[in-house]
């Protein structure tokens, strides 16, 4: 059952009669009647893509959404095929882990407008705060805080931890040095009073490896600061990230810690599989609203005349083609795939769009492991500081209150979810001495499974024990391709890099009738996340309010806190960054 009463079977029966009655089921191109200048083809059904549509059908637009794979893109749940027996449901899996920090307000803020049966805030209230959080080491080494920056003191309280901190970190000295955390936290205190000319002509312009002087300092060093801040993080890439996308979200975070700015506690994850918890209620709510949804249809072209959009042609999963015409088109689909559509014609609407093919993409993806009895490491998020692959997990059943796993999932053997996601794909491993992205699924799984072995399991304790292991699911986006001896990823993630800023998007582009939303366009937040992709709808649809010379209330766009203590200093910084001097605290 779900924390509403209603079960998961009735609410899927359910929305299936109401998407039958709303036309979800209709050919593609249909489109509800509406009066001319209303109706607007919304490309692709990921985040960025369910939040325009939601946006535009509360301000009575008529709404076609165009998704080739799944709704809820890679944000979505979705069961682990021919894993249901005796009417369980298939063991849920998914692309990665959710995780929602506190200083994300466009997500929480649709998600409040999300209705469901009991709940007074909608889906908002399926968010479960993560009250704790891990940094485990490798080789006897004390578990950490801060990202693998400190000792963790709760360690102390025991006689063993306390040996690992005195012995393993002060008497081996194998932490960062103090002199190193010294020179890391000037970096910090430089990033936060510089203003904003200064990050953006400045550190838009420097990687983050180069900002924080990796070359200089320890291993250890690089493996927490350099390292763990950002892929096992944010899931960038320390070499190439703009210090300006890091630094924003260390602020961001660092915000969070405070308490300042937050829609809600530090650190939320939802109390059931996405699905269940959000995509599904939200898809429901919008055909409510109208909206009607044509899966299976992925984009092959952008026609044009007179200066516009004329029609998006579309082709089916058997092969058929169909043409859509509307009067406004939003483009919601992944960055690499708007890339493929930029014809001469498309161009020289709008040249600055290939600027598009200049931006990068990279692998961020989970793999779940089913486990037979549940294991207890943290009330949160877990970070495996020494892991190659740079792994983050979180065990899920612990927080799916309504939910029992051995009677809802599966085939009554499995009694928790541990969900991994792999953020660096291109360093060798500790078992074949490969990438990632050369091994098999078989391989993946395994060589994870070791990774999370090597930081839990040590001198004598075993939290994770290969009897516990019942199954494994791999993001379906993962194809392994034996004759080119590697894997493809149909789910890639946007990973910024230094000045990429200038070469993305913003929502509203140079054709009147065509706008942008995904994680690739200029936002707040500025990484691959459901935040980025959410603003960036909403920027999107007021865009097209604009366009439309519309009297409706525009999309509430939000901003990242700013904390005014360091205003004054950011004044100060301007002035000696337009006379071309560092920053006050910068030093050589």
């Amino acid at each position: 059952m779900s924390s509403s009463g209603i079960s998961r079977r009735r609410f899927v029966h359910g929305a299936t009669l109401a998407a039958a009655a709303t036309g979800i089921f209709a050919p593609a191109g249909w489109a509800l009647t509406s009066p001319p200048g209303r109706r607007v083809a919304v490309l692709g059904g990921g985040m960025a893509g369910l939040a325009a549509a939601h946006e535009l059908a509360e301000r009575g637009y008529s709404v076609s959404v165009y998704e080739p794979t799944a709704l809820g893109g890679k944000a979505r749940s979705m069961g682990v095929p021919g894993t249901a027996d005796d009417g369980r449901m298939d063991l849920p899996g998914e692309h990665g882990f959710r995780f929602f920090p506190g200083f994300y307000h466009h997500v929480p803020d649709s998600m409040r407008r999300i209705p469901v049966p009991g709940n007074a805030n909608g889906v908002w209230d399926n968010l479960v705060d993560a009250t704790d959080s891990k940094s485990e080491r490798t080789g006897g080494r004390p578990d950490a805080t801060l990202f693998g920056m400190l000792p963790d003191p709760r360690q102390a309280l025991t006689p063993d931890g306390l040996r690992r901190i005195l012995v393993e970190e002060i008497l081996k000295q194998q932490g960062v040095k103090p002199w190193e955390a010294e020179f890391f936290v000037n970096r910090l205190i430089v990033f936060l009073t510089s203003c904003d000319e200064r990050r953006f002509g400045q550190w838009e312009r420097t990687a983050w490896w180069d900002y924080v002087r990796a070359e200089q300092y320890s291993q250890e060093y690089r493996t927490v600061v350099a390292r763990g801040l950002t892929r096992s993080l944010v899931a960038a890439k320390e070499e190439v990230a703009s210090t300006r996308t890091i630094g924003n979200m260390a602020e961001a975070f660092l915000m969070n810690i405070m308490g300042r700015g937050n829609d809600g506690a530090l650190d939320r994850v939802l109390n059931a599989p996405t699905n269940e918890a959000w995509i599904d209620p939200w898809v429901h709510h919008l055909r409510g609203l109208g909206v009607g949804f044509h899966l299976g249809q992925r984009v092959e072209a952008l026609q044009t005349g007179g200066g516009r959009i004329t029609a998006a042609r579309l082709r089916d999963r058997t092969g058929g083609t169909t043409t859509v015409r509307a009067d406004w088109f939003v483009c919601a689909m992944p960055v690499e795939r708007v890339s493929e559509l930029l014809t001469p014609e498309l161009l020289a609407l709008d040249p600055s769009l290939a600027e598009l093919r200049r931006l990068f993409v990279d692998w961020m993806t989970g793999i779940q492991y089913y486990l037979r009895e549940s294991v207890s490491i943290t009330h949160g998020h877990i970070t495996f500081v020494d892991s190659p692959w740079a792994l983050t997990a979180l065990t899920q059943g612990q927080f799916w209150a309504g939910r029992n796993f051995r009677a809802d999932y599966g085939d009554g053997n499995v009694a928790d979810c541990l969900s991994v996601d792999v953020s660096d794909w291109d360093t060798p491993g500790i078992l074949f001495g490969k990438p990632a992205k050369e091994c098999t699924p078989d391989q993946i799984a395994s060589e994870v499974w070791a990774q999370l072995k090597a930081h839990l399991n040590d001198e004598g304790e075993v939290v994770l024990a290969d009897e516990l292991l019942h199954s494994w699911f791999l993001d379906p986006g993962i194809v392994w391709r034996p004759e080119a001896g590697r894997n493809t990823n149909d789910t890639p993630l946007l990973v910024n890099t230094v000045d990429s800023w200038s070469r993305r998007p913003n929502a509203v582009t140079a054709i009147p009738n065509l706008f942008l939303a995904g994680d690739y366009v200029r936002t707040n937040v500025d990484l691959a996340t459901m935040e980025s992709a959410n603003e960036s709808a909403r920027a999107a649809v007021n865009g097209l309010l604009d366009a439309a010379d519309s009297n409706a209330e525009r999309a509430r766009m939000y901003q990242l806190y700013r904390p005014p203590e360091f205003e004054p200093f950011k004044e100060a910084d301007a002035q000696l960054f337009a006379a071309g001097l560092p920053n006050a605290f910068d030093r050589p």
